[in-house]
């Protein structure tokens, strides 16, 4: 499960480490890096020595890639091609899905302690 700060946090730094931002998808740093070259939308940042930052912006498109190719089973060259005519309709519908995901897992914790 993707577990990305919610947007008042994650908003708060500029920039994030490849690092931290695989853990919060739990995959590993290289398969960003793989996607980074697949997809154009995803462009990290680079500092002088060469270690990828991810923007805010950057970890949105990263959870709309994360959203087609791991929970809706897409191909990479189905989420390009995807993404190329619905960008806006993909995350609208990726941030839904992510709001719909948190709700479910508050009912869930309410309803066990309900039941303690």
């Amino acid at each position: 499960m993707v577990n990305i700060p919610n947007d008042d946090e994650l908003y708060e730094k500029q920039y994030y480490p490849i690092s931290t931002v695989a853990g919060w998808f739990n995959v590993n740093t290289s398969l960003l890096r793989y996607w980074e070259n697949e997809f154009d939308i995803l462009r990290p940042r680079k500092n002088k020595k060469g270690d990828r930052l991810f923007r805010p912006e950057d970890i949105k498109n990263l959870q709309v890639i994360y959203h087609l190719l791991r929970q809706r089973k897409f191909t990479i060259e189905g989420a390009k091609e995807y993404l190329k005519g619905n960008k806006k309709k993909a995350d609208t519908h990726t941030q839904l899905v992510y709001s719909l995901t948190k709700l479910r897992s508050f009912l869930l914790e309410m309803k066990s302690n309900l039941q303690a």
